[in-house]
């Protein structure tokens, strides 16, 4: 009997290895009671469903026609899949034990509650967060992510220190492993298509916690990811994506006025100061991709007509984590505004 109630959606293009690697454990450790396992195919031309269909056949197959790219393809997949919630599963990353699905559904059970992530360990080394999500994703005045468990490049050592019984309100979830009431995700517009990849999960739960509704980390599940799969952490495109998304998701998610335009003046000369560095570290290309990240976004922020009232950087607990990591030496979440 299918399991409505949940899905465990996996997004795959042309990805048989990872699939080989990760989907005996995501299945292994996902009953049937707990949730439906689906891998959503986006196009592929390698023997990815044929060894799906080979070795895995109870896990459901969408398989769309051509590669819809990663905001089209879940958005899609949580809108054929007919799930109460979803839990949006890169295909890099897996459970190491039973019983992690469990947890964020009784969360999600919460009417308050949208959306939640497990903790994120690291696939390469079990015992230290993952860059991607670590326990709950944060976000300082100046519109800068950061983690619990990971503060800019420094990513910390799971020592329990972020675990707790209930689940903890963060500002965004991470997208490796993000389960979400599928009716808010969609009536909220899912993930923007036009940002391609890169930052499109926090923009989803800025806009979800828009709605007054709960953004979560839940510590009772814990999922280890990879990372790095899709586009190396030292690519130019990874650069000019971060810094294009950020800036877009800040105009789109602020309120018009001019705080507005003096915060994303700023913004955009903190941005030059990172161009200066990587001039100065003869990284070209990097330096290149952020140049050409603000001249697209100067022609895409114009898509965005409709703008909230709230505020909520201003509900951020760290003014400037620049200042908190340069200046006063604090490399973890626990030290930050001390």
């Amino acid at each position: 009997m299918v399991n409505t109630d949940c899905g465990v959606i996996i997004l795959n293009w042309n990805g048989v290895d990872l699939l080989r690697r990760f989907l005996p454990r995501v299945v292994g450790h996902t009953s049937n009671e707990e949730a439906e396992v689906v891998v959503a195919d986006n196009g592929s031309t390698d023997e990815s469903l044929a060894w799906v269909r080979e070795n895995y056949p109870t896990v459901r197959i969408m398989a769309f026609e051509k590669n819809l790219g990663f905001a089209a393809g879940y958005n899609r997949a949580l809108k054929e899949g007919g799930y109460r919630i979803s839990i949006l599963l890169n295909s890099d990353a897996a459970p190491m034990d039973d019983g992690w699905v469990e947890p964020l559904k009784k969360a999600l059970s919460d009417d308050r509650i949208v959306a939640a992530q497990p903790k994120i360990r690291s696939e390469r080394n079990y015992g230290m967060f993952e860059y991607a999500g670590a326990a709950g994703g944060c976000m300082d005045r100046n519109g800068y992510p950061y983690c619990r468990g990971r503060v800019m490049g420094c990513v910390e050592e799971d020592k329990g220190q972020y675990d707790s019984k209930d689940p903890v309100d963060v500002d965004w979830a991470s997208g490796a492993c993000l389960a979400v009431n599928t009716d808010a995700y969609l009536k909220t517009g899912g993930l923007d298509e036009s940002f391609f990849a890169h930052m499109e999960e926090i923009d989803l739960c800025w806009r979800l916690r828009l709605t007054g509704r709960r953004v979560v980390c839940v510590t009772d599940s814990v999922v280890f990811h990879l990372g790095g799969a899709s586009l190396d952490a030292s690519s130019p495109k990874k650069t000019y994506l971060n810094f294009r998304n950020n800036l877009l998701m800040l105009h789109k998610n602020l309120p018009s006025g001019g705080w507005k335009t003096r915060f994303l003046l700023k913004r955009r000369m903190l941005d030059t100061l990172a161009w200066g560095q990587y001039i100065f570290m003869g990284k070209w290309e990097h330096a290149s991709a952020v140049m050409k990240a603000h001249c697209d976004y100067r022609r895409m922020k114009n898509a965005y007509k409709d703008f909230p009232v709230e505020n909520l950087l201003r509900k951020s607990g760290v003014p400037n984590i620049l200042t908190e990591y340069y200046l006063h030496g604090h490399r973890t979440y626990l030290m930050m505004g001390k």
